[in-house]
């Protein structure tokens, strides 16, 4: 008798440890994977998800049953001690030593067998996690009910509050916890931050500013205009007619050599017939939709405007894709223009850089949300124009200015935190 009360036992602390893995593997079991899996004509994988979808009601089917495991082992365990030992010493020493065996193999070794591997654990135990919610599951609503009932009563906000947002923020922490070998992984890291944070960076954040873009006036002689089309290192140059806030077209430099070849010559070349009509966007424009606007016009390049209508600059899709995937065309160790490492460790940056290239670059945590660029950032944050040589501290960042133009910063030294 006393042998079939141990075997018993035994079973039941078995069960228990299966059940344990199978708590602790259905909240750590990765939704991607097991979507991944569910597509590829996995059974137990869509199991699992089901069972995700209420885990409430899957982790109060596997205690209620646990628990009901550990009751029984309990009371056989006393009954086994008072028939070996004196009569009511079972009641001593049956918690004692069911505690100790419950914690170390029932607990303790299958969570840490299903946490390091959580998806092959909850597949493994697919099946009996599933026949045990299904047996346990009309008391399992009872039991939630009521606990949702008592939760009100002190005013606990039970509502579920899973929103998009928290997704974001948990892919952004997947995507921080991402490593591996070889040296792309912190632009990999880099990308998948640029794609997510696509819909909340303006096109007045990336573009070309205007004092940087080429722009060519149409009462210039069209020969003197071919020169300056062909001395320009884009394709596409703005044509203005008068005020450079009267944008009238765009060249297209094959356009105008097709021209050229056709007229025989530049002397009778109409320029304003060459040039295409001007797309102009507003500054607000968030990538993601400056993204789909280009997909669908088929064309990428736009003026960027501000609310009063004046231009503010020039966007491609090039520029949309190189805040990616980085800067394409610099094939020197620090990819950011207008950045230069100092032996000491400190870098010497343009004020027109910008924060999001430099975070991404060097994996930094500058603040991004008030400023555009490492020089609006100290003109932000300070709220004054800093003379040349006064340094300042943010974020555990020093900045240095090192020169100014009248009103505007142009370079600064930027001393990042030592990381332990």
């Amino acid at each position: 008798m006393i042998l079939l009360l141990t075997c018993i036992i035994l079973l039941l602390l078995i069960g228990m440890g299966f059940l344990s893995a199978s708590e602790t593997a259905i909240t750590a079991a990765s939704k991607p994977k097991l979507h991944h899996m569910a597509k590829r004509g996995d059974r137990k994988a869509v199991l699992i998800r089901f069972l995700q979808q209420t885990p409430g009601l899957t982790l109060s089917a596997l205690l209620m049953c646990a628990t009901v495991f550990v009751t029984f082992a309990t009371a056989l365990l006393t009954e086994v001690i008072d028939r070996m030992f004196q009569q009511g010493s079972g009641v001593i020493y049956a918690p004692i030593i069911a505690s100790t065996l419950i914690v170390i193999y029932a607990e303790t070794m299958p969570k840490i067998i299903a946490v390091n591997h959580p998806e092959r654990v909850a597949i493994f135990l697919a099946i009996p996690m599933g026949f045990i919610c299904r047996i346990f599951r009309p008391v399992t609503v009872a039991i939630n009910f009521i606990a949702r009932v008592t939760l009100k009563l002190f005013r606990f906000d039970v509502r579920v509050t899973s929103t998009s947002h928290a997704t974001v923020d948990e892919l952004r922490g997947v995507i921080d916890l991402h490593h591996g070998p070889g040296q792309d992984v912190p632009h990999e890291r880099a990308m998948l931050k640029s794609i997510l944070d696509l819909g909340s960076v303006q096109v007045g954040e990336i573009m070309v500013h205007r004092k940087n873009v080429t722009m060519i006036d149409a009462n210039d002689p069209p020969a003197t205009i071919v020169e300056q089309v062909l001395a320009c290192p884009f394709t596409r140059v703005p044509l203005f007619k008068g005020d450079p806030d009267n944008v009238i077209g765009i060249i297209n430099a094959k356009a105008l050599l097709r021209a050229v070849q056709a007229q025989g010559g530049v002397e009778k070349l109409d320029i304003t017939a060459i040039a295409s009509s001007p797309w102009f966007v507003p500054e607000s424009t968030d990538l993601l939709e400056q993204l789909q606007a280009f997909r669908h016009r088929r064309e990428h390049f736009a003026l960027v405007v501000d609310e009063y209508g004046s231009i503010m600059g020039i966007v491609t899709l090039e520029d949309i894709l190189e805040e990616i995937v980085g800067d394409i065309s610099d094939e020197y160790d620090v990819m950011v223009r207008g950045v230069r490492a100092q032996e000491d460790g400190s870098f010497i940056v343009d004020g027109n850089v910008t924060i999001r290239d430099l975070n991404r670059q060097f994996e930094w945590d500058l603040p991004d949300e008030d400023a555009a660029t490492v020089a609006g950032l100290v003109l932000y944050e300070f709220r004054l124009i800093p003379e040349v040589g006064q340094a300042f501290m943010l974020a555990g960042f020093r900045f240095e200015v090192l020169r100014r133009h009248r009103n505007q910063i142009t370079l600064l030294r930027i001393t990042p935190p030592i990381r332990g």
